[in-house]
């Protein structure tokens, strides 16, 4: 199959939906798919290799898609630089020359509708059900041959919409960089984190649905414990401000924010951790019923103890018999489903080896079969 992935995303970019991308990629072509990206040509702060910064081997090409960079002057334009971007990179996608028996894969509704519109074989790649923007995704995905969702609660908010080629296939992980790792003791030295603390830890984007408040809340109730210390990956510099000023103004000596890291350095830092959190808030629907978090199926790949929100949306991959879930929000049940973590026994060895058995049916490699065989029938 020839499959062209066209998105509207900056690559390489600090967010996980490149991760995502590129580790599809790379599984498509694993699959045996002849697969091209297209992305857009914008400014990007990272300026390492796309393949070496997310660790990807070389199995497929990129092309990068002339585009007007609105975003440039979004603190005059305003919400217009996003639908300019999006025109711009709309029409640059549409003088792109396409193998005419390729199928166009796409995360981008916009796209989804200009090539299922010329006739060509389109699947669309679906995250969330827009609150807003609902009855317009709904026109734009109407001719779409093919909708591909990153988890059941998605899917169901599409079926319920009447679309009925649907495939609920969450994100996944790559098991093999999480292979020979080095010593706790020696990654911790080499990391800068303290060797003599229980370091309870997430990784990725400090928004407030995702839980960061709540793991501060967290780190404030159990200060007088003072072998319990919260290590927070990733962030951008605006959030890392943020709370920053927080951890100044609580004076948390116990949390450390290590700022944003390439995606080849998590299972590293995974392995210096006891226990690590997943604390969404169900404050959108997004967290309640649509999100697909990268980190939880690293999380269960790095053989430790999970702390998780109760939430549908990582129920549908989280049980009792993989993970402690608590009540979200709730710092006293967070504090509680900590300390069980870090009191070992063999509650906690059991459901670290459940949550490892688990994730071996969620590796990028399955993922990537599953939704061809899906295009292919």
């Amino acid at each position: 199959m020839k499959l062209v992935y066209i998105t509207n995303a900056r690559i390489p970019t600090e967010k996980a939906h490149g991760v995502q991308i590129m580790k599809a990629c790379e599984a498509f072509a694993d699959a045996g798919a002849e697969v091209r990206l297209l992305v857009s040509d914008r400014t990007t702060p990272i300026a390492k290799d796309p393949f070496d910064f997310y660790g990807v081997r070389r199995n497929f090409t990129i092309t990068r898609i002339k585009s007007f960079d609105a975003f440039r002057f979004e603190s005059y334009l305003g919400r217009l630089s996003f639908w300019l971007n999006s025109i711009s990179f709309l029409i640059g996608a549409a003088k792109e020359h396409l193998p005419s028996d390729a199928l166009v894969y796409t995360r981008n509704a916009e796209i989804a509708w200009l090539f299922s519109k010329k006739g060509r074989r389109v699947a669309y790649e679906a995250h969330a059900w827009p609150e807003s923007k609902g009855r317009l995704l709904g026109r734009l995905l109407k001719s779409v041959g093919f909708i591909i969702c990153n988890s059941k609660g998605t899917e169901a908010e599409f079926k319920k919409r009447g679309f009925k080629n649907t495939l609920a296939v969450p994100n996944g992980v790559d098991m093999k960089i999480f292979e020979a790792r080095e010593k706790p003791a020696g990654l911790r030295n080499r990391l800068g984190l303290p060797k003599d603390k229980k370091i309870a830890m997430y990784t990725g984007h400090l928004y407030a649905w995702k839980g960061a408040d709540v793991i501060m809340e967290v780190a404030d109730a159990l200060r007088a414990d003072e072998s319990i210390f919260f290590a927070l990956v990733g962030g951008t510099r605006h959030d890392a401000a943020k709370y920053g000023e927080i951890i100044k103004d609580k004076k948390l000596a116990n949390v450390l924010l290590l700022g944003h890291k390439e995606q080849s350095m998590m299972p590293d830092y995974l392995a210096c951790a006891d226990v690590l959190l997943l604390p969404n808030i169900p404050v959108s629907r997004e967290s309640e019923r649509y999100t697909s978090p990268i980190k939880m199926f690293e999380y269960m790949a790095s053989k430790k103890p999970i702390i998780a929100s109760d939430l549908p949306s990582l129920r549908e991959i989280l049980n009792e018999q993989n993970a402690i879930l608590v009540t979200p929000g709730n710092i006293k049940s967070f504090a509680e489903g900590i300390k069980k973590a870090l009191a070992g026994g063999s509650f906690v060895e059991s459901i670290t080896a459940q949550a490892f058995a688990d994730v071996q049916n969620y590796t990028w490699e399955k993922r990537a079969q599953r939704i061809l065989n899906f295009l292919s029938a």
